[in-house]
């Protein structure tokens, strides 16, 4: 795919150029590995002698949600030990009584769960993490579960604490050992990151209180708040193990050792979950805008710049790395690039 990797490159410098992200990797591949990759503009533009490289670590944000929850999730369904379709209340004991007893971990999963539409955790709860978790599982319903499809970072928050909750672990631990080192994804993992790590890590968005760009600590307040490990963002990871992912997600003979989700999670996950509700969703990923049913192209975005597409149908997944955020919380430029990437990608 020759002209197609001079096009996306072409489409990434020029993003730039535009200021839309000092800079980005990306890489195209299949079952059978990368088949196309690269890298472009800066790390940080106040060294423009630092080039983005494909070993850059990013903030990966909302993708958590994929690496750690929804992985999370799958492995405790695969074991039997979940089932997407009984009530919370009726197995965990946390939250019984309570609105969120009623609602359902696949309902969670696709965004239909009713759930307040804002995290707003330090206002509504205060700074203790024991009180935020007990105010996140017992607060009020925005709406009836299944009633509609509404995005929010509740959701993948109550997922992590469950999947702590049936696992006996801490999530940062059961991502560890159900997913990522049996997948080989050796660098990712949940900030803060060690010094070393810390120092290829693409910087984001201007700290207020220290006057610097976030550089190895999550931007996304959230995580930060409940000391950098929770369902809604705070994983950080590089190109070469969203590959690993992405690809077992395909072929699950493709990595060193199995996880803990499989090939009936995938295919169960990349299906239309929302019942003739919109926009449609599948289990956290959700169609890819522009696309059809045919092409069956899913993806999941992050805050800070990042995002992953697979189509099972095509044999195909793609990922793109920036740290747009360094610049600009607008969405609409990266949005262009995003949809331009993807054309190219599964074209």
């Amino acid at each position: 795919m020759p002209y197609r990797t001079d096009r996306i490159e072409n489409l990434l410098s020029e993003g730039v150029r535009d200021k839309v992200y000092p800079g980005a990797v990306w890489a195209v591949g299949d079952s059978g590995g990368v088949r196309a990759t690269g890298a472009t503009g800066v790390l940080d533009p106040d060294e423009p002698d630092v080039r983005m490289r494909p070993d850059t670590v990013f903030d990966a944000a909302s993708l958590t949600k994929i690496l750690a929850v929804w992985a999370s999730v799958g492995a405790l369904w695969e074991d039997g030990v979940l089932d997407l379709d009984a009530p919370l209340g009726t197995f965990w004991d946390e939250v019984n009584g309570h609105p969120l007893g009623a609602v359902t971990a696949r309902q969670l999963l696709t965004h239909t769960a009713g759930l307040p539409l804002r995290a707003q955790l330090k206002n509504l709860y205060g700074t203790d993490p024991a009180s935020i978790r007990r105010g996140v599982l017992h607060e009020a319903l925005n709406r009836p579960p299944g009633e509609a499809v509404e995005y929010t970072d509740r959701a993948a928050l109550i997922l992590g604490y469950l999947a702590e909750h049936l696992s006996g672990r801490p999530l940062d631990q059961l991502c560890e050992t159900r997913t990522w080192r049996p997948l080989g994804m050796n660098t990712t993992r949940f900030g803060r990151l060690p010094t070393d790590l810390a120092a290829r890590c693409a910087p984001t968005e201007l700290d207020q209180d220290t006057g610097t760009h976030l550089k190895g600590t999550a931007h996304d307040f959230s995580a930060r708040l409940l000391g950098g490990v929770c369902g809604i963002a705070g994983t950080f990871t590089v190109l070469e193990d969203l590959a690993v992912f992405l690809r077992y997600m395909l072929d699950h003979t493709t990595a060193p050792a199995e996880a803990g989700f499989g090939a009936e999670w995938s295919a169960h996950s990349l299906t239309v979950q929302t019942s003739g509700l919109q926009p449609e969703r599948g289990l956290f990923w959700h169609p890819a805008p522009g696309t059809t049913d045919e092409q069956d192209v899913w993806v999941h975005y992050g805050f800070t710049g990042t995002g992953m597409w697979i189509s099972p149908t095509q044999d195909r997944w793609a990922v793109l790395l920036t740290n747009k955020l360094y610049y600009t919380r607008d969405r609409q430029p990266l949005t262009d690039v995003r949809n331009a990437f993807r054309e190219l990608a599964f074209a």
